[in-house]
């Protein structure tokens, strides 16, 4: 797609590469830039696996989503939700249990504007602009309370959020606050960065990613852990995206390294 687009919405600068306009192009979307394609491109240099990691993400999404909904979650709160692309939380949850209720939360202007666009036929789905490190900012944001009831269980997403929140904000106290404002039965799904692999190539990821919107932290599985806080992990627990419930006649990964990601879902007890 052209750079001299109409979709862009002001203020969006261009010449930066942005996480989720590089996420776009990864899985095959088009609103993104030529600074994020050669990002993009960049970090296949460092890590060829990068498309298969964001695939394999988006693919545990999914399959985290559909868990949710058939156990029952009704309402979704889907943080660093990045640019619309097929197979959203919206659609994966109403398909399952019609009515169900989700709230993405980004704060790139493509991601935010392309989401408006999407959902605006949609009642019961909204975006709202906010930064995931101020969990007041989102809890509390007008179209977040319109749809959300947190006297009732919630599916809080946060997958591939926790690596780009810098050790300055406080990452664990971040989440700890998202899972004190949900109710008992609320679900946390989400994927992490981890240079517990040395097949990440992690430290040749970070530096890449410094000319970037967005810096990156992978951690390890312990640090992971601990972003779950007391929550119970459901089975298989933390193990890479491939491996936690693969589909029927799908094989996990035969290295999960190669994943690049660990991946869990919890229940708040």
């Amino acid at each position: 797609m052209s750079d001299t687009v109409e979709w862009t919405p002001a203020g969006v600068d261009r010449d930066v590469p942005s996480v989720a306009r590089i996420y776009d192009y990864l899985l095959g979307g088009s609103h993104n830039f030529a600074p994020d394609r050669a990002m993009a491109n960049r970090l296949l240099a460092v890590q060829p696996n990068v498309a298969d990691i964001a695939r394999g993400n988006r693919a545990f999404l999914r399959r985290a989503v559909q868990f949710m909904a058939e156990a029952g979650v009704r309402q979704f709160l889907d943080l660093g939700s990045g640019i619309p692309t097929a197979g959203n939380v919206h659609e994966i949850a109403q398909k399952v249990l019609p009515g169900s209720r989700v709230v993405y939360v980004d704060y790139e202007g493509v991601a935010v504007a392309h989401s408006q666009l999407l959902l605006a036929e949609n009642e019961d789905a909204t975006i709202v602009q906010c930064d995931v490190t101020r969990p007041n900012d989102v809890l509390n944001a007008e179209e977040t309370r319109r749809l959300i009831d947190f006297s009732q269980p919630v599916g809080l997403l946060a997958i591939t959020i926790g690596h780009y929140l810098p050790p300055d904000c406080d990452p664990a106290g971040v989440f700890a606050r998202y899972r004190d404002a949900i109710a008992p039965g609320s679900h946390l799904a989400l994927t992490h960065l981890t240079d517990d692999f040395t097949s990440v190539h992690g430290d040749e990821i970070i530096e890449t990613m410094k000319s970037t919107q967005n810096h990156v932290f992978p951690r390890t599985r312990e640090q992971v852990l601990e972003l779950f806080g007391d929550f119970e992990l459901v089975e298989p627990g933390l193990v890479t995206t491939s491996g936690w419930r693969p589909d029927h006649g799908i094989a996990p990964a035969v290295e999960p390294e190669r994943d690049g990601l660990y991946a869990g879902v919890a229940v708040k007890p």
